[in-house]
């Protein structure tokens, strides 16, 4: 009680302390958010509800953010809008360098397995990506990013339990020629270079837009063993849209983008022991946790220069808006996506072949969606229907020749994994706001979504140890009976919403909402025998070949305005969220080294309640200052655990109320996430010059599900700053990103079960960029 009541004290004298002297709430869009202008017009129009409305009439916790926003301060991909929003982690994923790790108001799902689906929903221009692979996009073409925070079930449906990501592209200009393009330079040998060029080819009818980017950066993490370099970039990318007004009803939006990534392999940093089972000495230690001492960006590998990881991904999209009559509009969205990854990846990040694995990904989606909106007098809605094909198949190998030996002499071990998972989701959606005056407004939606998944896979092991050497098992073939040959689940839910709102004045909006997020069951993508499936308690064992599905309930309650003619915008909010069926992706328990299971268990419940607040303030015409705060207090109410022994007598582990420091804390919940900063323009007769940063605090929090203690982030303090002159058309920025050159964590990988694998993977330290762009 006396850790809630210090975080909750600590976080309200942060708000009290930015709270400026005017009436509380308002707009929830920090300024350094977006740009001046818009901020002080409160017209900031988003489609977080499908339909373009302003942001400040949107019952949700939305924030927006610009891509000009977050390139001053140094940022190149959606990882740069962690820390800049409260209660949102997004970072890359575990040993992937275009992996993204989602998570909103502590929910999301941090294993980068094919298998599993994310908590969070992305979506570029209105087409859902279903895999975290190739997900950390590169905002070169962006317009805006729109984060939904809370579930958002009724309009985005499925793996939307934690919130949304909207990232909008620019639209072509039917009417004028437009462009910018930038080339910068900086610490590590970084070369960027980024152009978009949008051009009327007809005028008022047809527009061509085309976009690109170079982005090259060299490793910040050597190897001292051989003095290569990890953890670089390496990426290409480019976006051309066609818009077409083939009336005046009628409007199409055709959209073909690629992205290529060529870099060596991400190495995190090992944090316990690493073991080796021999059978003739027994438990081996290989090295040492943190084997260089004080993380100083130094970690060896077994992977050789060659294996690194390549990612093609491309997608083509068509969006067709049609005005049936002036209040009705039906909506087209046609989208087929394709991914080819290539990664290797060093799990234990050491010399020693133990966690070494290659995965290979091939994943294709067709997705469709119809919209129909509506809007007339006192009623406004959208109604639709959507429909999602994947396949997505993998080839992966599991290097281990130094997990097993004989009185010191080594046994080679390989395994072999091919499998294939096809996904087929149907939904249909509606939502619908009434008037009943020119202040007060109800709006109710309801979603009924269904799935089925089919998955195969077989796992073969070729081993000097003939105990090993010839393993097969098949899923699922091997299944025992009577689940043998069943590889196919099918699920269903409704989702629905109901939301009040009341607007004191035209410029404020305090509401109220209930809602229900849904994110699929599915199957566990690391199985390699039925021991991975199987649980036993009390002498009886169950099979349990498939995961179910995840629920929330979140009640929310908040409020935004802006007053002062624009000039002071802010905003906050209150949740509390039933968090039911976990999904939690575990380790073998105490079992170190020849377990290999790592069983995904439908572990119980959580509650997570906290707050979150925006400010912005303009002071002055050339000031804009900005802060957030966000709180979260998350519990497990129940983590039914077969993996850790019964009391005497009692059933099976849980949370509650025996308690057990291991696996009682959910991860990636910082009780507080805290932003501050602003930026100041200087008039310099033709030109003008803008000083600017922030200061961005994450609180301690957990890196895996298992509370191992090296897989902890003990809390950091971040700062940015950059400094601009514009010239016309013309601009020249410096950015300074991490200027203490703090050292923090931003993810983990827990593998006890084999050789006790526990890494992390760290954040860039201090660096810098210098950047000369146009605009036109």
């Amino acid at each position: 009680m006396t850790r809630i009541s210090t975080r909750a004290a600590l976080a309200a004298t942060a708000a009290l302390f930015a709270l400026p002297a005017v009436p509380a709430f308002a707009q929830e869009t920090p300024a350094a958010v977006e740009d001046a202008a818009d901020v002080a017009s409160g017209e900031i129009l988003v489609i977080a509800r499908r339909r373009e409305e302003r942001l400040l009439d949107v019952p949700i916790a939305i924030s927006v953010v610009s891509t000009e926003s977050l390139e001053k301060l140094g940022g190149r991909d959606l990882s740069s809008v962690q820390g800049a929003i409260p209660n949102v982690n997004i970072v890359q994923g575990r040993g992937s360098a275009s992996s993204a790790n989602f998570y909103i108001r502590g929910i999301g799902q941090p294993d980068a397995l094919q298998t599993f689906d994310p908590a969070v929903g992305v979506y570029v221009d209105g087409v859902y990506l279903s895999r975290i692979q190739g997900a950390l996009l590169n905002l070169f073409d962006v317009q805006r990013v729109e984060v939904l925070r809370g579930p958002q079930g009724t309009l985005y449906g499925k793996n939307t339990i934690g919130g949304a990501v909207n990232v909008v592209s620019k639209k072509p200009d039917l009417n004028t020629l437009r462009g910018e393009a930038s080339i910068g330079y900086g610490k590590f040998e970084e070369v960027t270079a980024k152009g978009y060029v949008s051009a009327p080819l007809v005028t008022d009818k047809v527009a061509l837009s085309v976009a690109g980017v170079y982005d090259d950066r060299e490793g910040i993490v050597t190897d001292p063993r051989t003095g290569r370099r990890y953890n670089d970039r390496n990426n290409l990318a480019g976006r051309a849209t066609l818009r077409a007004q083939a009336s005046d009803t009628v409007e199409v939006l055709i959209s073909g983008d690629y992205t290529r990534q060529r870099n060596a392999a991400t190495l995190g940093y090992l944090t316990a022991p690493l073991v080796r089972t021999d059978f003739g000495l027994g438990a081996v230690t290989l090295a040492p946790a943190n084997p260089y001492g004080p993380y100083d960006f130094r970690a060896s590998t077994s992977l050789t220069p060659d294996q690194g990881q390549k990612l093609d991904h491309w997608g083509v999209s068509g969006t067709i808006n049609v005005d049936l009559t002036d209040n009705v509009q039906l909506t087209s969205i046609t989208a087929y996506r394709k991914l080819k990854t290539d990664f290797f990846i060093d799990i234990d990040a050491t010399q020693f072949e133990i966690g070494d694995v290659f995965v290979g990904t091939r994943q294709n989606q067709f997705s469709q969606e119809l919209q129909l909106k509506y809007d007339y007098d006192k009623l406004k809605g959208v109604f639709g229907v959507y429909y999602l094909n994947e396949n997505v198949s993998s080839h992966q190998e599991a290097y281990a020749d130094d997990l097993f030996g004989f009185f010191g002499g080594p046994i080679t071990f390989l395994r072999t994994i091919d499998d294939k998972q096809v996904t087929k989701s149907y939904a249909a959606f509606g939502q619908l706001t009434y008037d009943f005056t020119e202040q007060f407004s109800i709006t109710a939606g309801l979603r009924y979504t269904r799935e089925t998944k089919t998955y195969n896979r077989c796992t073969t092991t070729a081993s000097t140890l003939g105990a090993l050497n010839g393993l097969r098992y098949c899923f699922p073939d091997n299944l025992p009976a009577p689940f043998t040959g069943d590889d196919d689940v099918t699920y269903d839910a409704w989702t629905p919403m109901v939301s009040l709102s009341y607007k004191p004045t035209e410029g404020t909006l305090l509401y109220a909402s209930a809602s229900r997020g849904f994110k699929a069951g599915g199957f566990n993508g690391r199985v390699n025998s039925n021991g991975d499936i199987s649980v036993t308690v009390n002498g009886v064992t169950t099979v349990t070949p498939s995961f179910d599905p995840e629920t929330v309930w979140t009640y929310e309650a908040g409020a935004k305005g802006s007053f002062l003619d624009g000039k002071v915008n802010l905003s906050a909010a209150a949740f509390y969220s039933d968090y039911n069926n976990f999904q939690a992706r575990v380790g073998n328990g105490t079992n170190v080294g020849l377990g290999g299971a790592f069983p995904v268990l439908n572990a119980g419940k959580l509650r997570i309640q906290g707050f979150e607040f925006d400010m912005t303030v303009r002071p002055a015409k050339p000031v804009t200052l900005f802060a957030s705060v966000g709180y979260l207090d998350a519990d497990y109410k129940e983590f039914n655990d077969p993996r850790r022994l019964p009391p005497a007598g009692g059933a099976a582990f849980s949370c509650n109320p025996t308690g057990n420091a291991i696996t009682c804390r959910p991860a990636f919940a910082p009780p507080l996430t805290l932003r501050l900063g602003g930026e100041y323009r200087i008039p310099l007769g033709e030109a003008s010059l803008t000083l600017g940063g922030d200061a961005r605090f994450v609180d301690k929090h957990f890196l895996s599900v298992d509370n191992r203690a090296g897989l902890t982030e003990d809390g950091y303090w971040l700062g940015n700053l950059f400094a601009q002159v514009d010239f016309d058309k013309f601009y020249l920025r410096g950015t300074l990103r991490n200027v203490g050159n703090t050292l923090y964590k931003t993810d983990g990988q827990e593998f006890s079960s084999v050789g006790n694998i526990q890494t992390v993977y760290y954040g860039d330290p201090r660096t810098w960029n210098v950047t000369l762009g146009v605009r036109f």
